[in-house]
């Protein structure tokens, strides 16, 4: 027989040779390609953290104040703070004449139907006894500033500390504190301030002032608490629990730290309030009884009603101030509330 027929061109393979060859060389592309995919990866990844580490890292305070910044309502609302605070803390610089000194030069003028206003050296007038009625409003701002603020510290303090007994520790004392918080919550603020204020022997400034924070404090106390709870099924207490971490330990160092936020910007706003509530208890006759100190509320309740038909502007001054730290309060707590949301991070 004669040999197989070989096409033309097409050599016979041989045996073990060439097939091992090819396949090393088509393993050996892939490596390489695969490789130098990689490699582009890798430099992309380091050109990543190159220029992250240029930057540095932006905590969640820092970026939460620069999303405060980016809010114009509520640079408004701290600009309106920020002067109110400085009006209170310079107003024996700012204010034209003593706030309790009557003017002979006003007292002269002042009848049943007429009080004097605007004149040289007292820009707003006169109040219904002779007094500089500038000079009041402007003194005025650092009183409603120390009732509001103190009353707000108060208010916080006690409440920070009900709410964190109460989410730390839960059982019994989470129900005994959380339902007394509920029955104070349950009464209207203005009627639950009148009340305590109504209980003192004798109204004062001081018992505005506690009136106001027990009022506040179920605000704090449920706030702070439903943080707590929400701190203790989280990843890094869990670890601190199983680490063997005192409880003691959890609660101040890991739990009430990251807890306090929603509670310090609630503070802001609550201070709006207290200072409504402050000048509604003095406006009602219920406030400090002292006539000689400025007060806005005061001055609203008892010279701006009773002389409104005689001269309204004694009730338009301080009435207007009260709406605008009021207003600036709540501007200035709504953008910090804005900013720590973490739905709004970018």
């Amino acid at each position: 027989m004669s040999d197989p027929i070989t096409r033309p061109g097409v050599a016979a393979p041989r045996d073990g040779a060439d097939t091992p060859a090819t396949g090393e060389r088509r393993e050996g592309a892939t490596e390489r390609s695969i490789g130098r995919l990689g490699d582009r990866k890798k430099e992309k990844l380091e050109a990543l953290a190159r220029a992250s580490a240029d930057k540095g890292g932006v905590s969640l305070l820092r970026d939460a104040f620069r999303r405060l910044r980016r809010n114009p309502v509520a640079m408004f609302g701290a600009a309106i703070v920020a002067v109110f605070v400085l009006v209170a803390i310079l107003a024996p610089l700012l204010a034209p004449h003593d706030p309790a000194q009557r003017f002979e030069e006003l007292t002269k003028s002042l009848t049943v139907d007429s009080i004097p206003g605007a004149r040289d050296g007292f820009p707003l007038g006169s109040d219904p006894l002779g007094r500089d009625f500038l000079s009041r409003l402007i003194h005025g701002s650092r009183q409603t500033l120390f009732v509001g603020v103190l009353a707000t510290l108060i208010g916080l303090s006690l409440g920070v500390l009900i709410g964190a007994i109460a989410g730390a520790f839960g059982g019994w004392f989470d129900n005994i504190l959380m339902r007394l918080t509920d029955v104070m919550l349950a009464l209207p603020a203005l009627l639950l301030a009148i009340s305590l204020v109504a209980m003192a022997s004798k109204s004062s400034q001081w018992t505005v002032i506690m009136a106001v924070a027990i009022v506040n404090v179920p605000i704090f106390a449920r706030l702070l608490r439903g943080s707590m709870l929400a701190q203790r099924e989280s990843d890094h207490v869990l670890a601190a629990r199983a680490l063997g971490v005192k409880q003691r330990s959890i609660v101040l160092r890991h739990m009430l730290p990251n807890a306090m936020t929603a509670v310090i910007v609630q503070a802001t706003l609550t201070l709006s309030t207290a200072i409504l509530e402050a000048a509604s208890l003095s406006f009602l006759g219920l406030g400090d009884p002292n006539i000689n100190r400025a007060e806005w509320g005061l001055m609203l309740g008892v010279d701006g009603v009773r002389y409104f038909e005689v001269r309204p502007e004694l009730a338009y001054y301080p009435a207007l101030a009260i709406i605008v730290v009021a207003l600036g309060f709540t501007l200035l707590g709504e953008g910090m509330r804005e900013a720590i949301d973490p739905k709004n991070r970018r």
